[in-house]
């Protein structure tokens, strides 16, 4: 005969529920602490996912719950103003491809302007097939925990989330252990997915071939990165501070440094994270999706070659300045307003009062690191050059929203200060490296997101507040798992040094064979005589370049005409290596697209 229970007990049942889906959602695992998503897991033994709407919670004669009023009224509301706030932000996070269309378009020259909006509106185009029919299920699906900690096995192709709904549980009868159905939630990883690919286009732009684009972006979209998301953001991959076997516990009795009793999560699993008892923070995707991005760019202009004339003697011979200063401020802005639903965003979730302070923190640490980034690129380059130069302004704010990314949430903001000094200082060091090394990386792709996310995973190792940790990611302070400037041990340092060879290896072998396949096969670079016309006449059959003529003037030449019409191959042309060269015929193989 079912009895109700008591208030207290059904208190604690609430509570333990709330706990383990926060922790064992796999797509809200990305941010930590959450609020319920209206999912109970059948953990609990008898739970009837029909009876949700009861109002009363019933147990049967063994004592088993049977029914637990988990859906009120204050649950669904906080669950759709979460629902509100992951879509906002992740319409703020698709905004940045508008951004990186703008600063692409205003770096290359006139007569490759149309080209590289091209990519950019097909990254967002193409990703969201290859993120929908695999990207997704290896980045998020876990069933029955037979996913491993490497990659996801589950909802390709939105299987499971387009049979069931926000307010459903765990099959009772299958015992699935799987990613709940939610729909905002796959819109908003997309969203990260597409910006991951789209980090590479300008890093090759000029010079490579559409087949070459078009592989690179579906092999990014379909398994690389997804790979990366699984080890850091999931509920189980082996690099993730959710990792654990998803049994509730309390601490201490529930009760830490003053706490009110509340559950226990994260990496208090019953053993805790697979790295260092730890994991990798990573909050907002400095690592996950800018250093993924970046590490393949680079892997791709080294590749390439530089463009013909840009290195004679080892030393830059041409600066081949873009096409619009414009362009370039407008879609710096553009980004670093998308930033604010890229990291504050990570939350996922704004209804309860921690969510909404870690929100804000993010937000302003964001704003303060670019800032820094942005000053500091300024009076640096001046002091180098004598000159105050907008397109190093520019990236210095782009390096300072990279370097915070990870950390937005875990910082105070004189530290956010600090991140975006030296993360400026970081791009400008990696962009020296790449012109001492003759590497050609037109838009400046691996020294903004690729060496500034590498410094982003070592500044949060350092400056990870004990308090924000445990806002976070549910680490009571004695635990230590904070930064070494606050006092902390080395576990969160090294889990995050193990995280930055992780994607270094990883993106770097998987591109270095996908571009090393295709320069075999000749389709990676277009040949002389199309990198000299432009992409705009031998590939759009376009007769004038039309980006910079919008704008008038550009960054090139003095306001020179520089469109396809004028430019006319040299007999100076220069080879990969940048030497000066005779022009050669088209080798067989090699094409246009």
């Amino acid at each position: 005969m079912a009895a109700a229970l008591s208030p207290e007990l059904l208190e604690a049942i609430r509570g333990a529920v709330k706990a383990e889906i926060q922790h064992e959602d796999p797509l809200f695992a990305h941010g930590g602490a959450r609020h319920s998503r209206g999912l109970l897991s059948n953990h609990y033994s008898g739970v009837d996912s029909s009876s949700l709407s009861g109002t009363a919670a019933q147990v049967d004669a063994s004592g088993n719950v049977v029914s637990v009023p988990i859906y009120d009224n204050g649950f669904a509301s906080a669950d759709s103003v979460n629902v509100f706030w992951l879509l906002i932000c992740g319409y703020l996070v698709f905004l940045m491809q508008l951004g990186f269309a703008m600063l692409c378009a205003g770096l290359v020259r006139y007569k490759n302007a149309n080209n590289i909006m091209l990519k950019n509106i097909l990254d967002a185009s193409v990703g969201s097939i290859c993120w929908y029919v695999l990207g997704y299920g290896f980045a998020y699906g876990i069933s029955n925990h037979r996913s491993n900690a490497f990659i996801g096995n589950h909802d390709f192709g939105l299987t499971y989330t387009t049979k069931a709904n926000w307010f459903m549980a765990w099959p009772q009868d299958t015992h699935d252990y799987v990613t709940a159905g939610n729909y905002a939630g796959y819109f908003f990883q997309w969203a990260f997915a597409a910006t991951a690919a789209t980090i590479v286009s300008g890093a090759v732009a000029e010079r490579c071939t559409f087949i070459a684009y078009l592989s690179y972006s579906i092999y990014m979209a379909s398994f690389v990165y997804p790979v990366v998301v699984h080890a850091c953001w999931s509920g189980i991959g082996w690099l993730s501070p959710w990792v654990g076997n998803g049994t509730a516990v309390e601490t201490n009795g529930g009760r830490e440094n003053g706490d009110s009793g509340d559950f226990t999560f994260a990496g208090h699993w019953n053993g805790g994270a697979a790295i260092l008892n730890t994991g990798a923070y990573d909050f907002a995707g400095s690592g996950v999706v800018h250093m993924t991005g970046g590490v393949a760019a680079l892997v791709g202009a080294t590749m390439l070659g530089p463009r013909l004339g840009r290195f004679r003697d080892g030393k830059v011979n041409d600066e081949m300045s873009g096409s619009s200063t414009v362009l370039v401020v407008l879609g710096t802005l553009i980004l670093w307003f998308g930033w604010y639903g890229f990291n504050p965003g990570s939350q996922l979730a704004i209804a309860g009062v921690v969510d909404g302070a870690v929100a804000g923190r993010c937000a302003v640490c964001t704003t303060l690191s670019a800032g820094a980034g942005g000053v500091t690129a300024l009076l640096f380059r001046f002091w180098r050059s004598g000159a105050f130069e907008v397109v190093y302004t520019c990236n210095g704010v782009l390096a300072g929203l990279v370097g915070v990314t990870a950390s937005c949430s875990l910082i105070e903001p004189w530290a956010a200060i600090i991140c975006g000094v030296f993360a400026a200082l970081t791009m400008y060091g990696a962009e020296c490296a790449l012109h001492a090394l003759q590497i050609d990386d037109p838009v400046s792709a691996f020294p903004v997101h690729g060496a500034a996310g590498m410094y982003a995973l070592i500044f949060t190792g350092f400056f990870t507040k004990h308090d924000y940790a445990k806002e976070v990611y549910g680490y009571p302070v004695s635990s230590r798992r904070y930064g070494w400037f606050y006092g902390g041990h080395g576990q969160v340092m090294l889990s995050e040094i193990v995280e930055l060879f992780f994607i270094l290896c990883w993106v770097g072998i998987n591109f270095f064979l996908l571009f090393g396949l295709l320069k075999i096969t000749g389709r990676l670079r277009v040949p002389p005589e199309v990198e000299h016309a432009g992409h705009e006449a031998s590939v759009h059959g376009s007769k004038k370049g039309t980006s910079g003529n919008i704008f008038g003037g550009g960054m090139e030449s003095n306001g020179m005409d520089l469109t396809v019409d004028t430019v006319k191959p040299s007999n100076n042309t220069a080879s990969p290596k940048g030497e000066g060269v005779e022009e050669t015929p088209v080798q067989p193989g090699t094409s246009a697209v």
